[in-house]
């Protein structure tokens, strides 16, 4: 407990016990040692027996004292620290090497870790000291830590690995969240909200200022992501850098390429939209990357492959093509959905331009800023798969027309119930035509169109790298779905929902058993009773299936119990609350002068 004490010139117990042994006055001998040992100074030793009269032990008024001055030394260590004396350090070295030698002690060891962490250079010696030993590493303070680690990999992959482990659990928790509501979905916290969590703080408080620690997460990112595919550790990546955006580290901001490029998407994807204004910074950006800095390519397009950004691309360019629909315009015609395009397509191929570290647009990309023909496949997306699924909006758009028609003028026309070739042909065969594919899907949902939605689901059973079963869409569309709530009460309906599509995997991806059964649990009531009796045989729970999966099933069998027992629930109209307070409305009839 006492060790370091004889270095440093200070009796300790050992030396205490050797006079006691050797004297031939025991009394005389403490009061000796009280002497050389106690608090040196002469006014003081008048004053003692005055505290033995009150009865208080020596022991607590040097505790006491020790405590107080303990306290003053390790104000003055962080004075002298953040003043502009040239010395400061050298004044902290010198109290250093004095201190160290009592770092085990319980009652020194503060002052001894507040000087280590005023250190911008701690020597050598004495991290190594540190590092040996668990106790004091566990104590010490991050700023000394980073010292530490940013020499030793390894050690600093072991205190980021939990962290990074538990961001991943965190956003496959929100996909799989019970709430299933349209208007807070994965994609409603904030930006800034979002980094706010506790994995994203705590990793910029142990990188701190320290560019060699900054880059060591971005390479334990890049490698995770790698070697698992999941964009989870992209959005991550971007969260990390804006977090040090927002506390004004310019030390790693300033360094980092990707930065304002990163701020301006940032910006994007607050508002949900990449505006004409910020479409050309993010292209002048991209179009910076000079001759022997392609590197920068493979991190840019990491932070595109960001689920937020991507989010953000493909809701824009839906906004575009109906812009474009209004205009009467092709979708080669807009510079600015050429662009969105090219960001889209940059980020769904980060994985295979970090992978194969050749650092270089995708092949789509070249062809959306040169418009030539280099390859047929590619080329038409922006050709074939663009005006096929516009053509479907078309469709669509005639027939609604066509049905607020007066009865003498409507024709004889069907809702189509195919879709053209190249459309399901690109949703197959290109990752950026599925990505677009699956968001027209979403936005025909969000308007409630059950007519399009049935001609629309059954072509997602086969989709490229079956996109549409991944959970980020899973997530989405079942909380789209619940918009047509009432339309599940049609065997037809739910036929095309779960026959048609969900089950149709169901027993082969875990993920899809999972997001269907937290469907039904908001949903059951509206399906038809003899097709969900038919609808649990079908979703059985397999012998071999996760916890989460057993536990949505029972929660559900133990709803439908209940249903049976209590009398239906009144209809519900889908979660759209605002928020808002009733307005009273005035009781005079007005006549429209319009029909609504």
């Amino acid at each position: 407990m006492f060790a370091g004490l004889p270095e440093l010139g200070i009796s300790n117990g050992e030396d205490l016990k050797e006079t006691l042994t050797n004297c031939t006055e025991p009394l005389k001998a403490i009061d000796q040692f009280q002497m050389e040992n106690g608090i040196l100074l002469p006014t003081l030793q008048s004053a003692l027996p005055f505290l033995d009269l009150h009865g208080t032990p020596r022991l607590e008024f040097h505790q006491s004292v020790f405590d107080e001055l303990r306290e003053k030394l390790m104000e003055r260590v962080a004075i002298i620290a953040e003043g502009k004396d040239e010395d400061r350090y050298g004044k902290l070295e010198e109290l250093l090497e004095k201190s160290f030698p009592l770092v085990k002690m319980p009652s020194i060891q503060p002052v001894v870790m507040q000087v280590l962490k005023h250190l911008p250079k701690v020597p050598e010696k004495k991290l190594k000291m540190v590092m040996a030993d668990k106790e004091l590493y566990k104590v010490c303070a991050v700023e000394v830590k980073r010292q530490i680690w940013q020499d030793n990999q390894a050690l600093f992959g072991d205190e980021v690995s939990p962290l990074l482990k538990q961001y991943i659990v965190e956003k496959e928790a929100a996909l799989f969240s019970s709430d299933l509501s349209i208007l807070h979905n994965f994609f409603s916290p904030s930006p800034k909200t979002r980094r706010q969590g506790e994995v994203v703080l705590k990793l910029t408080h142990m990188i701190g200022k320290n560019v060699k620690l900054y880059d060591m997460v971005l390479q334990f990112l890049r490698t995770l992501f790698l070697r698992t595919r999941n964009v989870h550790y992209c959005t991550l990546r971007a969260e990390l850098l804006m977090s040090l955006h927002d506390l004004d580290i310019s030390e790693i901001c300033s360094v980092d390429p990707c930065h304002k490029f990163t701020w301006c998407l940032d910006a994007c994807i607050r508002e949900k939209f990449v505006d004409g204004k910020r479409a050309r910074e993010l292209q002048g950006f991209l179009d910076g990357v000079k001759k022997g800095q392609e590197q920068v390519l493979g991190d840019l397009s990491m932070i595109l492959c960001d689920p937020f950004a991507c989010n953000t691309l493909v809701l824009s360019i839906m906004r575009n093509l109906q812009e474009l629909l209004s205009q009467e315009a092709l979708p080669r015609d807009s510079p600015d959905l050429m662009l969105l395009l090219r960001m889209l397509s940059l980020g769904q191929g980060a994985w295979d331009m970090i992978d194969s570290q050749v650092f270089k647009e995708p092949r789509l990309v070249c062809i959306l800023l040169m418009f030539i023909s280099l390859d047929p496949q590619d080329l038409e997306v922006v050709t074939r798969f663009l005006p096929a699924m516009m053509s479907v909006v078309v469709d669509d758009h005639t027939f609604t027309v066509e049905q607020k028609l007066p009865s003498e003028e409507k024709s004889s026309l069907s809702y189509p119930t195919t879709l053209p070739d190249a459309f399901n042909r690109y949703l197959q065969e290109n990752r950026v035509a599925c990505e677009m594919g699956l968001y027209y899907i979403l936005h025909i949902a969000k308007l409630r169109n059950k007519n399009a939605l049935q001609r629309l689901l059954p072509a997602l059973v086969e989709t490229y790298n079956d996109m549409a079963f991944g959970d980020i869409f899973l997530h989405l569309l079942t909380g789209h779905l619940t918009l047509l709530s009432d339309e599940f009460g049609s065997e037809e309906f739910c036929s095309v929902v779960f026959d048609g599509f969900l089950l149709t995997s169901f027993s082969s991806k875990e993920n899809v058993h999972r997001h269907t059964l937290r469907m039904l649990l908001h949903l059951h009531h509206k399906v038809l009773p003899s097709y969900m009796e038919n609808l649990m045989k079908t979703l059985e729970l397999p012998k071999q299936c996760s916890e989460p999966v057993k536990e949505l099933y029972t929660q559900l069998t133990e709803k439908l119990e209940a249903q049976k027992k209590s009398p239906p629930p009144a209809d519900e109209t889908p979660s759209m609350d605002l928020g808002l307070h009733p307005v009273t409305v005035p009781t005079t009839t007005v006549t429209p002068t319009q029909p609504l």
